[in-house]
């Protein structure tokens, strides 16, 4: 007997007829003789309802009362949830995320798990319930609700698993594994039998949706298998651990992207060494995530210093960069907004050189311009023009043969 986690996201738990599904796949795993934790999302767009309704009353909701007000709907989830599993005759119990013990920092809407009490969840498990929790949510010490950010859910699975020592975690979703790209965009993106953390991480941190970073970061530090599988084919997925072969001797494993970025630049910056980390350091304690970053000098006393965001966070950045003028000491603030954000990831980059260089040459011969460029060791992202963001997806996709990986039979 071993212990399974699964997550099933919001447009696997849509409506009853699905949730059925979800209860179905649970209680297979039951019958296969293993303990289930079961942990969900809101139902299909029922997050985005409410943000709109909070919207409708307010353009600057608190934090506070958005965290009491969204994670009413994974609530309602795990209530049907239980319902129909208890329908076929489990022994099935279900929680919010508080109520699972999940403890978080204090930081609403986008809070990281701190520790997680299992202790109620493990004595559910040794009298053979199924548990069913509700993902995305926690609470603080104070006991203050918390969410933890768009795509939590997939967190809140992983580190279930870390924390029960579960044997593998199953993230089901409306896509059979991970693709090489976005197949929504990219007609031959095929999908992938295995990836290692570090290519997954990379794909989750720049764009590619199937999976969030948090939950990826989890699973590497505590050796969580993890398997992206579809939740109504029943196929094989996408199993992503620490070490992979490589697949086909692909050097580039997939391709990420990411639209609404911006690019703020800082012009006249004080060059001196304190500078970088006052600008930066004053940016994070407003939870402002910044991307790719490029420092110029200006042959003088003066420096500037341009990095990408997301365009969400545009209004909040200059409100910040402009309260902090004189700390910061610099001359102005200049944007350039409709800007998209477009990566190769592939640990056979590692030991390929020239790869970047390729990329380049692709893009340049679509007549596609690169704005700004970041690189690690298995990865190369370009900030490209919104407009040409598929364009030049396609090309890399195409240039690097992605498109040839062999389809399961």
């Amino acid at each position: 007997m071993g212990l399974i986690v699964q997550k099933f996201g919001g447009t696997s738990v849509a409506d009853v007829e699905k949730i059925q599904n979800v209860a179905n796949r649970a209680a297979e795993e039951k019958a296969n003789g293993n303990d289930v934790v079961v942990v969900v999302s809101a139902m299909g767009k029922t997050t985005d309802k409410l943000v709109e309704m909070a919207k409708d009353l307010s353009a600057a909701p608190s934090k506070r009362e958005m965290d009491m007000l969204l994670t009413t709907g994974e609530q309602i989830t795990i209530s049907l949830l239980t319902i129909a599993l208890k329908e076929k005759g489990l022994d099935a119990v279900s929680y919010t995320g508080w109520q699972a013990g999940i403890l978080t920092e204090p930081v609403h809407g986008n809070a990281r798990i701190m520790d997680i009490d299992t202790d109620k969840i493990k004595t559910d498990l040794a009298a053979g319930r199924v548990v069913v929790v509700a993902g995305f949510q926690g609470i603080t010490e104070d006991g203050e609700i918390t969410t933890l950010g768009r795509g939590g859910s997939d967190t809140t699975a992983v580190a279930l698993a870390a924390a029960l020592g579960a044997d593998k975690c199953d993230i089901y979703t409306d896509v059979t594994g991970v693709y090489t790209t976005d197949p929504r965009y990219v007609k031959g993106a095929r999908k992938l039998l295995g990836i290692s953390y570090d290519e997954m991480l990379e794909l989750a941190n720049l764009g590619a949706g199937v999976l969030h970073p948090r939950a990826v970061e989890f699973a590497k530090n505590f050796g969580v298998t993890l398997e992206v599988r579809s939740s109504m084919e029943k196929e094989r997925g996408t199993v992503i651990e620490e070490e992979m072969d490589m697949e086909q001797n692909l050097v580039v494993r997939g391709i990420a992207f990411e639209d609404q970025i911006t690019r703020v630049s800082v012009i006249g910056l004080d060059n001196s060494i304190g500078s970088l980390p006052t600008i930066f350091t004053t940016l994070a304690k407003h939870h402002i995530n910044v991307d790719i970053i490029i420092q110029s000098g200006t042959g003088t006393d003066k420096a500037n210093i341009s990095f990408s965001i997301k365009s969400s966070d545009l209004k909040e950045t200059l409100e910040v960069l402009e309260s902090n003028k004189q700390l910061l000491n610099y001359q102005e603030i200049e944007s350039e907004t409709g800007l998209a954000k477009v990566s190769i990831v592939g640990a056979g980059m590692i030991s390929n050189p020239g790869v970047a260089a390729k990329m380049f040459e692709v893009l340049a011969s679509e007549g596609v311009q690169v704005k700004m460029v970041s690189t690690s060791e298995i990865k190369v992202s370009t900030v490209v023009a919104e407009q040409l963001m598929v364009k030049a997806v396609e090309a890399l996709h195409d240039s690097f043969d992605l498109a040839k990986v062999a389809i399961e039979s």
